[in-house]
């Protein structure tokens, strides 16, 4: 039965960036028909949680944590896998929710990551030239000709392996993975085994002595943001993301029922393009990647498509500018958004404009530079008086060997021992937790005054500009 989606919908008349050239029309359209006839992955109730738990973050008081693979791939959709990403984002959650004094919105890049936008559309191997690989949601990694040929058959699978990963995550979520005192007892491990003990230490103890205080108090850590868990991946394939996108209830609003939250990257957010169309037709809260080539306008004209109603929490920016970058192209975004009173979050991407490649052409990303982006954006939002409302990160749950450096630092000899991803390198369980520490200092010091450290004379309900600090001075 051929299924016929909403006039709203039809991205076909408008161009379409980084979409696969499938080989056969026919079984493309039986597979649209088949997804379209599939049960929703996430309901539209959720969808509209999360908006509220961001327009707690365009308010200043929620910080975003969302993480995890750069790509899914069918062959690690196991229950270990699964358990360590999730356990991994509980953890830096736990750091984070204390540094900033904020509950955290855990989003995970899960459920759904299964397709990459490449620089090239293909690569050539000893003279040989095949399509590249665009994630497991497209073609295999094997290069071969059949391995690199685009099939739709792909895409089924791509919702079949997320809803077996929504269906554990739950699960994992539901049996008391989420339970704060058990995540702490992992980060005090962690932080006993580091060679960064004596820093770790301290923000680790000073949790235990909240715990403690909460204990002798009766009380209990609040239990609505800890156990919530959303997922999010990049609305790339719109032969994936067309047909599950439905009304939410009877004539109401559309709602892509694949994720909760969809973002769009830096090469597919063109203004006049089938993404941005789409995007803008959806009800789930939307974000969009801004790299070095964005500029204010940019900016502005993204919040004129996707967010006109000017509703908080709908929109999120998230900024991938590099370590070199940050400090000189973010204030401008900043401040013009600002000006025009749009409620967006602000969102650090510290891996994408930190990508390098060694002498002997591997792939990779230095945790110092990771952590100077985190820590410019911060200062960035410390000199304008604005909320850095939460972090964007490619991460694994398992010790990869795939960005240099680190409190167990890796170095170039080790990349080869464990490089596991096929798209772009992603911190280890180490790393995550050592930018989660960073991030919870940076939170520490940037928390706003408090009422009545605040001069009198400012304009009430307008952020108050501190000085800005010299680089580094947050590290």
């Amino acid at each position: 039965m051929h299924i016929e989606h909403p006039p709203e919908l039809t991205w076909v008349s408008r161009p379409a960036q980084q979409q696969p050239c499938w080989p056969d029309p026919v079984s493309l359209q039986h597979v649209r028909d088949q997804l379209a006839a599939s049960p929703p992955l996430v309901l539209a109730q959720e969808c509209d949680l999360l908006t509220q738990r961001l327009a707690a973050a365009c308010r200043g008081e929620a910080f975003l944590l969302q993480g995890g693979d750069c790509a899914e791939t069918f062959a690690q959709l196991d229950a270990a896998t699964i358990h360590s990403k999730i356990t991994t984002l509980l953890q830096m959650a736990t750091v984070l929710s204390y540094g900033a004094a904020l509950p955290v919105v855990k989003v995970g890049r899960l459920a759904g990551q299964y397709a990459k936008p490449r620089s090239q559309p293909t690569e050539t191997r000893d003279g040989i030239t095949l399509p590249a690989y665009r994630g497991d949601a497209v073609n295999a990694r094997e290069f071969t000709r059949a391995g690199r040929t685009a099939d739709p058959q792909r895409l089924l699978h791509t919702y079949q392996a997320s809803a077996a990963t929504l269906n554990l995550a739950r699960s994992f979520l539901g049996n008391g993975l989420a339970d704060l005192r058990r995540v702490h007892l992992r980060n005090q491990d962690f932080a006993a085994c580091s060679p960064s003990h004596p820093r770790y230490a301290a923000l680790t103890g000073q949790v235990e002595q909240a715990f403690r205080f909460m204990d002798a108090c009766g009380a209990t850590p609040q239990r609505a943001y800890a156990a919530e868990f959303f997922v999010s991946h990049e609305g790339l394939l719109l032969d994936y993301e067309a047909p599950l996108t439905r009304a939410g209830r009877t004539a109401g609003p559309l709602y892509n029922v694949g994720s909760h939250m969809l973002w769009l990257g830096d090469r597919t957010r063109g203004l006049g393009h089938a993404h941005v169309a789409y995007f803008a037709s959806i009800r789930n809260p939307v974000a969009v990647k801004l790299g070095p080539t964005a500029t204010p306008d940019d900016a502005l004209a993204l919040i004129d498509k996707l967010n006109p109603d000017q509703q908080p929490g709908r929109l999120t920016f998230i900024t991938r500018f590099g370590a070199s970058h940050v400090r000189d192209k973010l204030p401008g975004l900043v401040e013009k958004v600002t000006a025009s009173g749009s409620p967006v979050v602000w969102v650090c991407d510290p891996m994408h404009g930190n990508t390098q490649v060694t002498a002997d052409k591997v792939k990779t990303r230095d945790v110092d530079d990771i952590l100077d982006e985190v820590t410019g954006f911060f200062e960035v939002h410390r000199e304008l008086g604005t909320h850095p409302g939460g972090i964007h990160v490619e991460l694994t749950g398992t010790d990869v060997t795939e960005c240099l450096g680190g409190s167990h630092p890796i170095t170039p000899a080790d990349l080869h021992s464990r490089y596991e991803s096929g798209c772009d390198p992603r911190l280890n369980h180490r790393q995550a937790l050592d930018l989660a520490f960073h991030v919870a200092d940076l939170c520490l010091r940037h928390r706003p005054p408090q009422p009545e450290q605040v001069s009198r004379s400012a304009q009430p309900n307008r952020p108050v500009p501190l000085q800005r600090p010299a680089k580094g001075e947050l590290r």
